[in-house]
């Protein structure tokens, strides 16, 4: 049947989107992750920057690349939730989601790696990285963090920020997306982006998503891999500009990526806007289903209701009817899948376990894990920005 929110008018349909994306840059998503210090005083460690685990060995030019994975057992299906390296390093708090995490179904962690901060969560032997100090001692203790995960047969998933990289556009505004009128461009939060357009940074990138890995986390996972938004985004100038469409770009980084890491046998799955799903348009963000899709293992659209507006998928009020909105998200991606004929990449939404306008218990956690399941789909991983999660929502 022909989803009714779709015969508006285009000039309407256009303002819902526009609508749609400034609801977004309010939104506690991952989009607008919490990065404040919990317990900070935990966090002091000495000045030494970490030195991963060799567990992979770098391919050469001579040789095949040789791979000594980290040994791990990775789950039938991945029902995860999400840390902050705040929470992760924490002697207070990590215990508390390991223990959450034993006594529900949920057997994965999403751990901030890069995140929209631009800073790594740890100390880094990256040069890059120690040049310009881009990293906070959120995680003083990798392996630590590493062992407990292990022991509790915990998936560990590195969610990496891309280009929403303020850090790192502030130490090197040559890759920082320009104003036409003169300096950075800022969004509405004051912050620069990188160059989606710039692959000197895709390889910044790509090797921190290589020290992830010898750390020992077994999912490589991208967010706000997208160009610019929540700004005034027509006075962006991209300096690295070589004339592709940013659709275009936003592929060809994720290829890359997945070749670069292709030795190293790990997943590589990508965050989108759950409006992807159903629009016929990148958004203006470079994000469209299809061509993200075709370029990961993993597709992860982040359909969480609250992100959608009245008259989406004709529901009167999608946040207050979480079941449909998830379920019809995600139908209208299997059916694209299907119709472009990817058949390889696994789908796996970000659900909502936060409250924004309507309060988020029990019932709409359940209400949105059914949907899943109803639209045939086995995986999920639920945001919350306080990380504080409550048995009860899961059982």
């Amino acid at each position: 049947m022909k989803k009714q929110w779709l015969l508006i008018p285009l000039p309407f349909l256009i303002l819902i989107f526009l609508f749609a994306w400034i609801i977004y840059a309010k939104q506690p998503s991952q989009e607008t992750a919490t990065t404040q210090p919990v317990d900070s005083s935990e966090t002091t460690v000495a000045d030494t920057p970490l030195q991963p685990a060799p567990a992979v060995t770098e391919p050469t030019e001579s040789t095949e690349p040789t791979i000594t994975k980290v040994p791990w057992t990775k789950p039938e299906y991945v029902k995860g939730v999400y840390a902050t390296g705040w929470m992760a390093g924490s002697d207070k708090w990590f215990p508390r989601i390991i223990q959450f995490i034993n006594e529900t179904e949920v057997n994965a962690l999403v751990i901030d790696v890069k995140d929209d901060t631009g800073t790594l969560s740890y100390s880094s032997s990256i040069p890059l990285v120690n040049q310009t100090k881009a990293f906070e001692r959120k995680i003083r203790d990798p392996q630590k963090m590493f062992a407990l995960l292990k022991e509790n047969q915990i998936y560990p998933i590195a969610r990496i920020v891309v280009f929403k990289d303020p850090f790192m556009a502030n130490q090197k505004p040559e890759w920082a997306v320009k104003n036409k009128n003169g300096g950075l461009w800022t969004d509405r939060k004051g912050l620069h982006w990188v160059d989606p357009y710039n692959k000197e940074y895709w390889d910044y990138i790509i090797d921190i998503s290589k020290e992830a890995i010898a750390l020992g986390f077994q999912e490589i996972q991208y967010d706000y891999v997208r160009f610019t938004s929540d700004g005034n985004v027509k006075e962006c100038v991209y300096p690295f500009n070589n004339g592709n469409a940013p659709e275009d770009v936003i592929k060809e980084f994720l290829q890359y990526a997945r070749k670069q890491l292709e030795p190293y046998q790990v997943p590589v799955s990508a965050d989108i806007f759950g409006l992807t799903t159903s629009a016929d348009a990148d958004l203006g963000i470079g994000q469209r289903f299809e061509k993200i899709a075709e370029s990961v293992d993993i597709v992860c659209p982040m359909v969480y209701p609250s992100h959608y507006i009245p008259g989406n998928f004709g529901l009167k009020n999608p946040d207050l009817q979480p079941y449909e909105t998830v379920y019809r998200s995600l139908v209208d991606a299997k059916n694209r899948l299907e119709q472009a004929g990817i058949t390889t990449t696994l789908l796996r939404p970000w659900l909502q376990d936060f409250s924004l306008g309507n309060p988020y218990g029990r019932a709409q956690i359940q209400a949105q894990i059914k949907a899943v399941h109803d639209a045939g789909l086995k995986e999920w991983i639920f945001w919350n920005p306080s990380c504080k999660y409550q048995v009860e929502k899961y059982r």
